[in-house]
């Protein structure tokens, strides 16, 4: 009666330590709740609106299934979106609980993600260490890279990457210590979960699958012991069991059904059938391999590797300017931003590989999470995306290292907790003071979404908007209308938007905008670069004859089947030299056809009409001259705008050199100058945005605010 007692009381206790870490995770992801909460800007319909514009996605899918639409024409470009899980659980909670879509959507990440701490206390208690697990579930949940991708409006599959993923780890940890049925059976059930959550995951989970039957083999020959670990107590059976079973739910490329019934099927004959220890190795040598194939191990590993490392334009075919070389998640970075990341500090992510080492040397199991480990220190090359997958570990290893150093303080297990909890303080700080300073805003504001949803009484379902990829989902959920590049879809037809945004022609814009879109619904949703200018085929034609002809207006445009919209917001402004640069290339050279010339920012100070902005810039507004780092050059127009209460542009302009190089647009209403080419001063975006000129005959204006400007095509 003792033991059973002392053992629940063990339990309750341990369960007690989660719920308060569960609840320090959620209470320090309520500061952006509590720093963002009331201001109408960022709220709509009641709601604060969320911060990522991937959730939109997810948001859309799950409103269409609440509404009973399923994928039909038009909307197509979703389908993907259907199938997640995060979608269908966003369905059940909108569907059986009093929680609205928008309130399901903005605090989702936080009551997922801080679970985390439940797997990182589990993982602890394995070894014995459950105090120190409650420490690392404490710094591990609120850690730098964590929060950012799982923090309340963060509503996107990254609130399972990692969560999912430690808890694979520690199920896997759960078959070396405890080499039992329900250890493979809990590792088998999570897998086969995880790929309807985050698939892209999975690479490091085959990563560590491999960890794990290269342990259990040098294990199970004796080669490697540990003293805290269970023996294998069917033998073979249980060494490979566990691989056969293991490596028939990684099979990735088989259907889940398929995999479901192998599975079953395996285990009735390893529990019943009487096999030899040869035949196991037989067996579990042929699932092994098959698991090699079945996913794609080396394949996927390869090719997300040279993904992330890839820069620069297209080798073959057409030369298209590839995204991933402007997505900052996927740039190199140094090792401050790293080590922020995953640990806060510098000194808290060296202090964390110190701490992994010394916890694989004395609990041996731990090496499985390797996979995590190198996935944060790849991202020096590869980007700051990688860093989570390593904080969850990190964390567990910090607080290791501070445990074996306080063995050499003090001999008193009490006290030896106490400079634990005084250290992991110290880095809960850093991340901590992160998170106040980190006020990320909503992705749009009310004007901006307002305006989306003057959109959608005008528009229909079927209906197309052209914008950047970086809006194309708020655009889904807001206007209900669909996009040509999203951000899931953003590889060549970035080309067709940017071209359309950059050019100097009303008629290229116009022509070009409805071609597009009707290539792509007529072509069953594929690139419509490929289908127009036959890339990588034997046709394969020279796309500047056919936007030579669009601009020209003597080629014939495929019947109207829909209406067409160009969305242009203030905020792509600072974006838009990035933009730019996928349509100002030689499709044909890989090279770029001009220099662009787009800076837009504040001024810095005003001295007798010499305007410094921040960047640097100086703008003589007496004689018309401008100096751009060392390059100086002649002012062609100076231009003040003014937005005025009608919605309307009020423009004040002043010549200088009519030979000049450049334009500089002052946006008095936003308290921001624009220095630029003469070239890129005459294109759609700003021309139609900032200027509010347009051609009447081929375009009307049917949204105008501040913030937004939305066209519809009359072509």
């Amino acid at each position: 009666m003792k033991k059973t007692l002392q053992r629940e009381t063990g339990t309750i206790s341990f369960w007690i330590y989660i719920a308060v870490a569960y609840v320090f995770s959620m209470a320090i992801r309520m500061i952006w709740v509590y720093q963002f909460d009331g201001n109408p800007s960022f709220m709509y319909n009641g709601e604060l609106m969320i911060n990522t514009n991937d959730g939109y996605a997810f948001a859309n899918a799950a409103r269409d299934l609440l509404h009973g639409i399923t994928p039909q024409d038009g909307v197509k470009q979703a389908v993907h979106h259907y199938s997640s899980g995060l979608v269908s659980l966003t369905y059940a909670l909108v569907k059986w609980t009093p929680f609205s879509l928008e309130t399901v959507i903005l605090y989702l990440p936080a009551f997922i993600s801080s679970l985390i701490v439940i797997p990182m206390m589990f993982a602890a208690r394995l070894m014995g260490h459950t105090l120190l697990g409650f420490f690392a579930a404490l710094l591990g949940s609120i850690a730098w890279s964590y929060y950012n991708r799982t923090m309340v409006g963060y509503y996107d599959t990254d609130m399972f990457s990692v969560l999912l993923q430690f808890s694979i780890f520690y199920a896997m940890l759960h078959v070396v210590y405890k080499k039992d049925i329900f250890s493979v059976l809990l590792t088998a059930g999570l897998i086969f979960i995880y790929p309807l959550f985050y698939p892209q995951g999975m690479t490091i989970v085959f990563a560590m699958f491999v960890m794990l039957v290269g342990y259990l083999a040098l294990e199970y020959k004796g080669i490697l012991k540990s003293d805290e670990t269970q023996a294998f107590h069917e033998g073979a059976l249980t060494f490979y069991g566990s691989v056969v079973l293991l490596s028939i739910t990684l099979m990735l490329s088989v259907a889940i059904e398929v995999r479901l019934i192998l599975f079953v099927m395996a285990l009735f004959v390893l529990l019943k059938a009487k096999l030899s220890t040869k035949q196991m190795l037989y067996i579990a040598v042929i699932a092994f391999v098959a698991f090699l194939i079945f996913s794609n191990v080396f394949g996927s590993i390869l090719g997300r590797v040279f993904s992330f490392l890839d820069r620069g334009v297209e080798a073959e075919g057409l030369h298209f300017y590839q995204v991933i070389q402007t997505v900052r998640e996927a740039g190199a970075i140094p090792f401050s931003t790293m080590a922020n990341r995953i640990s806060g500090s510098q000194i808290g992510v060296i202090i964390s590989l110190i701490g992994y080492i010394l916890l694989v040397m004395r609990h041996k199991p731990f090496i499985i999470a390797l996979p995590m480990i190198g996935v944060g220190v790849l991202s020096l090359w590869a980007g700051l995306r990688f860093t989570v997958y390593a904080v969850p570990i990190a964390a567990l290893s910090a607080i290791y290292f501070f445990w074996i150093i306080s063995m050499y303080v003090s001999t008193k297990r009490g006290f030896r907790y106490f400079i634990v909890g005084i250290a992991t303080a110290m880095m809960l700080y850093t991340n901590i003071t992160h998170i106040i300073g980190y006020k990320v805003p909503t992705v749009l504001n009310k004007t901006e979404v307002s305006d989306l949803a003057k959109l959608k009484k005008i528009a229909s379902p079927k209906d197309y908007t052209i914008a950047w990829w970086d809006y194309g989902y708020p655009i889904w959920f807001y206007s209900n209308t669909n996009t040509l590049i999203d951000g899931g879809k953003h590889t060549n037809d970035n080309f067709i938007v940017s071209k359309i945004l950059l050019t100097p022609s009303p008629e290229l814009a116009a022509n070009l905008s409805r071609l597009a879109i009707e290539t792509y619904v007529d072509s069953n949703y594929t690139k419509v670069t490929d289908i127009m200018f036959h890339n990588k085929q034997e046709n394969q034609t020279d796309p500047n004859l056919l936007l030579a002809e669009l601009e020209s207006g003597t080629y014939t445009l495929p019947k109207k089947t829909r209406d067409v919209f160009l969305y242009l917001p203030f905020r792509m402004l600072r974006i838009f030299p990035t933009v730019a640069i996928f349509g100002n290339i030689n499709l044909i050279t890989g090279k770029e056809q001009k220099e662009v010339t787009f800076y837009p920012d504040s001024a810095q100070s005003n001295h007798d009409g010499m305007i410094r902005l921040r960047n640097g810039i100086t703008f003589d507004s007496k004689n018309g001259e401008v100096e751009i780092g060392r390059l100086k050059g002649l002012v062609k127009h100076f231009i003040i705008t003014q937005n005025t209460t009608a919605g309307k542009i009020k423009l004040q302009s002043q010549t200088y050199h009519i030979n000049g190089d450049y334009v500089i647009i002052y946006m008095q209403s936003y308290g921001q100058f624009v220095v630029m080419d003469t070239d890129t001063f005459n294109s759609t975006y700003v021309q139609m945005f900032i200027l509010g000129k347009y051609d009447k005959a081929l375009f009307e204006l049917v949204v105008s605010s501040p913030y937004t400007k939305i066209y519809k095509i009359k072509r």
